[in-house]
């Protein structure tokens, strides 16, 4: 069947380069980071790529109708995680925007005067981006603070299949010491293992002479065990699948918006982290059919999830997923729930919506929280020395803070007991009475 009218698109992509980052293998808190201008070029180049496949006329996945030349906002929806990691996820998400929307003279506007101004820049377009905060709005960080998700980590790491992997892995872990400096070298810590050799090996020019070739190959193909493992489950609506359950939600209700003529909406771009793209390549059988992609997709990936118009007879609205693995791959179609050619739009709904948490309150029943908000306190509780120190800080500070008071009510019932009487009375001054109801 020839489906060539795109009516819009999904684009969910991964943040671009940035420095070492760690998170705690346990509960998935995490330390700060910051991106890299190497980030921000990915990210960039991504844009310019989608720019050229959905809003060039001629090409074929032309997204028909929709405003290229400037920016048409009521066509355009952006969503920014602003979690972990979220400093890096904005910057990528910008970076993005500036390709897919470059500057153009265009974007200028005539006064009554007849002045003609051009944006600043030489025409830089300014795209409105929402930042989704995990305090908030769940779903683009729901695996952190969740005790049924750190319930579902333990219970892979006591599984039979990860003590076979662990056995397996030793060898490298044992001989990776030397250059991880003191990092726990053990499957369980295999994605901070990966992280820091990637890092470095991409930004510190001494240790990437120093580190042994396959190294890094091995590094990835742990943390891919560890991550796969981590954020899949066997079951759709299984706890360890809910990064993708959460991130459904905004899929779906953003191709129903797409799908239906009343509203403007063709463009829709979802900047966040690796996990989603684990947990959805697994819940649509993606995963099964292209191992490959059964891991961490690299720095600036992309799914893209298009809208398209069936040619008659059948003018039913399809969908067509593909996903692009990093900066040096093209986009390639990719098939979900065991079909072999885009899938029809209702089916995937009636195969994904009973799976998407659609609430913060559906969230902390699905992990069983005590609450529905984000604990900043809690994320930014890794074996981070600084936070150690800030909290040991706070605690002396408190603490200086309780003698001063004692001082000060000690020095006061002093001044108290020395004021002068009066003749025959036994009751202080009104001063002091004063005071003290004020201090009330």
């Amino acid at each position: 069947m020839l489906l060539s009218k795109v009516l819009g698109v999904i684009i969910i992509a991964r943040n671009g380069d940035r420095y070492n980052y760690y998170q705690d293998p346990n509960n998935y808190a995490a330390s700060n980071t910051e991106t890299t201008a190497l980030g921000e070029v990915e990210s960039h180049r991504l844009g310019s790529i989608l720019r050229s496949t959905y809003l060039d006329a001629s090409s074929p996945s032309y997204i028909e109708g929709v405003r290229s030349d400037l920016v048409d906002n009521s066509e355009v929806k952006v969503r920014v995680k602003a979690g972990v990691e979220g400093t890096v996820v904005f910057d990528s998400a910008i970076a993005l925007l500036q390709g897919l929307f470059p500057p153009t003279p265009n974007n200028k506007i005539v006064l009554a005067n007849e002045t003609t101004v051009v944006a600043p820049l030489g025409g830089y377009q300014y795209v409105p981006v929402e930042t989704v905060e995990p305090g908030n709005d769940r779903s683009l960080e729901s695996w952190t603070n969740c005790p049924s998700f750190e319930k579902h980590i333990k219970e892979f790491y006591s599984s039979a299949d990860f003590k076979k992997k662990a056995d397996e892995a030793k060898p490298f872990f044992q001989d990776v010491k030397d250059y991880v400096f003191g990092r726990p070298a053990t499957l369980e810590n295999a994605w901070n293992i990966y992280d820091y050799i990637n890092s470095e090996l991409t930004h510190n020019k001494t240790y990437a002479h120093r580190l042994p070739p396959s190294y890094i190959e091995q590094a990835r193909h742990w943390a891919n065990y560890h991550e796969a493992g981590v954020f899949s489950d066997n079951d759709i609506n299984g706890i360890g699948n809910v990064a993708g359950r959460t991130i459904l939600h905004t899929i779906l209700t953003s191709l129903e918006r797409i799908a239906f003529n009343g509203d403007p909406l063709q463009f829709m771009l979802i900047e966040t982290t690796y996990q989603p793209f684990i947990s959805l390549f697994e819940q649509t059988g993606v995963a099964a059919e292209h191992p490959e992609y059964k891991g961490i997709p690299n720095y600036a990936s992309a799914v893209a999830i298009e809208l398209r118009r069936g040619s008659p007879p059948d003018v039913r609205d399809f969908l067509r997923v593909r996903f692009k693995n990093g900066t040096t791959e093209n986009f390639k179609d990719v098939h979900v729930f065991g079909h072999h050619a885009d899938i029809p739009l209702t089916e995937f709904i009636y195969r994904a919506e009973n799976a998407a948490i659609t609430s913060n309150k559906q969230w902390k029943e699905v992990c069983n929280a005590k609450s529905a908000t984000f604990d900043f306190l809690e994320v930014t509780k890794s074996s981070n020395v600084q936070a150690a120190f800030s909290g040991a800080f706070a605690f002396v500070t408190l603490l200086c803070l309780f003698m001063v008071s004692k001082l000060v009510k000690r020095a006061r019932e002093r001044s108290r007991q020395s004021r002068v009487r009066l003749h025959g009375d036994d009751e202080t001054l009104a001063v002091p009475v004063m005071e003290k109801r004020r201090l009330i």
